[in-house]
């Protein structure tokens, strides 16, 4: 190994060995770049910088004059310097050129450079970038034909989320006496609403407008107590829209209505597509791909489907489609669904998410809230009759490397509730919560530790095959195949099985607990049975089809009073 005049070694970087002042200009160019790409504003992009041509100047003038760097190096690093610090369009048409260039120093490249040269232009129209192949990198199905990720990062950064959040939920019976149904726990910890927030936030759109409606305030209270992480300085924001009677002495008449009588708001973000969600529904989905799919086939409106059984699909809104999954009808709650097309044993069931080019969405709202013979409602009107006269693709809910149908619940009664619930004691349920790669947010209060006291013969605090948050405390008592809720008590000798203990519930001492959803804050008089006389159960709670109690504080503060 060699050594330069000054005793230090040469170090390999990009396959060019230099020494450390040559590394010290490099490190300067990266450092300044790094500072200046950060989110460029469109002023940025549109015209050069004077102090970064200063800058670009200064650097290269060091480099030439360095006595440490050799003729050679001096050419490369000259090119690795511009292509580092320049970041306007107009300077980095040559990106290929400056690929071979480098390429041709050496057969391995540094992580750091090769990064540089991967980015798309940030000018390019989003047609032409979504086909864009980054060089020296196979395409890859997963991306929608070569998509960079740089480009998916900028088409949900133009994307503005619109949540409905508004629905009363009346399906889902006593659960919703008190808040609305986005609002409702799941999962041990988690809210509904907060699956399609987390899958916003994790696909990289950071701006979410929420429109909340019905029996607002515990909704609210949670989106302000759990999502205001996000950065307003960056643009990044949750924001809640509650009903205003904009439009004159009404509440929203329609999905379509809700989002016509804020449509000032929504365009004062001015955003270049809009991401229509539904706020009750249960799955994991990265949004990007399904952006990416809607502009590389320059689609009107894209609607997310999933594959369901026909005999199961009668409750949805169903898709009929050809082979390039172009909709071609939309049926509600058909009683003979339409098949998938080389799957006929199956139908394509709306997911209530679409996605729009914002200003075709403003035309289409202002046009629907004219006619009065309309249910101002996406499902009913809006999509059905854009049928005729636009492009409106279906895009399959699926892996998009295995493609797979992924997990998807509509938990819009209290036995679906109940039974999405109970997946996810299995041993590996398919709804996978532990996933670091896509977490799950939301807010909790901060509660210490489960705790399982007592080890007597008939007194052994104990949970099996169920989840327990944080603040519970099993005193010599047996839980099997649960949800524990936080701050959940159960008291000794009593029995809880297949069960869903909500938020500060109490079960008393010599308690048996079995099939039922007991509601927030439920106290339960030592001695009860639940689950174990159906008859007496349904003269006291609420039964579902499937026999599942529904339990509220109400009925248990009549209970405990002899009513």
């Amino acid at each position: 190994m060699t050594t330069s005049h000054d005793g230090t070694s040469p170090v390999d970087v990009g396959g060019l060995m230099l020494d450390e002042p040559a590394i010290d200009h490099i490190g300067l160019a990266g450092g300044l770049a790094g500072s200046y790409r950060a989110e460029p504003g469109p002023e940025e992009r549109a015209s050069p910088s004077p102090v970064l041509d200063r800058v670009i100047a200064d650097t290269l003038l060091k480099i030439k004059h360095s006595p440490e760097v050799t003729t050679g190096q001096s050419d490369a690093l000259r090119i690795m310097s511009k292509d580092a610090l320049r970041t306007m369009p107009k300077e980095r048409r040559s990106g290929k050129r400056r690929v071979k260039a480098i390429s041709s120093s050496s057969a391995t490249m540094s992580p750091v450079l090769e990064s540089f040269l991967r980015n798309a232009s940030p000018d390019m129209p989003e047609e032409k970038a979504a086909k864009v192949r980054i060089p020296g990198y196979p395409r890859k199905e997963s991306q929608g034909q070569g998509l960079s990720r740089r480009y998916v990062s900028r088409l949900t950064r133009n994307t503005l989320a619109v949540i409905m959040a508004g629905g009363r939920g009346a399906r889902l019976q006593h659960l919703t006496d008190s808040r609305c149904k986005p609002a409702t726990p799941f999962g041990g910890k988690f809210r509904i609403i907060d699956f399609v927030l987390s899958n916003c936030v994790n696909s990289g759109i950071r701006r979410v407008s929420v429109l909340t409606q019905y029996k607002a305030h515990s909704l609210i209270q949670h989106i302000q107590r759990g999502w205001g992480y996000l950065r307003g300085e960056f643009g990044e924001f949750v924001e809640i829209i509650p009903a205003q009677q904009q439009m004159g002495e009404m509440w929203y008449r329609g999905t379509a209505d809700s989002l016509y009588q804020n449509l000032q708001i929504i365009k004062l973000h001015h955003p270049r597509h809009i991401l229509v969600l539904a706020g009750d529904h249960i799955y994991k989905m990265d949004y990007g791909p399904m952006l990416a799919k809607h502009v590389e086939e320059k689609a009107d409106i894209t609607v997310g489907v999933v594959e369901v059984p026909r005999k199961e699909a009668t409750g949805f809104g169903v898709m009929s489609v050809d082979e390039n999954y172009r909709i071609t009808k939309f049926s509600e709650k058909p009683k003979d669904p339409e098949g998938v097309p080389g799957r006929e044993e199956f139908a394509l069931g709306s997911m209530g998410i679409y996605i729009f080019k914002a200003s075709l969405l403003y035309r289409l709202l202002e046009e629907d809230a004219k006619r009065p013979d309309t249910a101002h409602d996406f499902g009913h009107n809006i999509i059905p009759e854009a049928l005729n006269k636009l492009k409106v693709l279906a895009y399959p809910f699926k892996d998009v490397n295995t493609r797979v149908q992924q997990y998807w619940r509509d938990v819009g009664t209290v036995d679906a509730f109940y039974e999405a619930n109970m997946e996810l004691t299995h041993v590996n349920p398919e709804l996978n919560i532990y996933d670091e790669q896509w977490p799950i947010w939301t807010y909790q209060r901060q509660y210490p530790p489960a705790k399982f006291v007592l080890d007597d013969v008939g007194r052994r605090g104990a949970a099996i095959n169920s989840m327990v948050s944080g603040g519970c405390i099993v005193s010599g008592a047996e839980v099997k195949e649960s949800l524990m809720f936080s701050n959940v008590r159960v008291e000794e000798r009593s029995y809880v099985e297949r069960s869903l203990l909500f938020p500060d519930v109490k079960i008393g001492s010599d308690c048996v607990i079995k099939r039922a959803i007991i509601d927030t804050g439920g106290v339960v008089p030592p001695g009860t049975r639940i689950g174990v006389d159906p008859a007496e159960d349904a003269r006291r709670f609420y039964m579902t089809e499937k026999g599942v109690a529904l339990v509220t504080r109400d009925m248990l503060t009549k209970l405990s009073r002899g009513e």
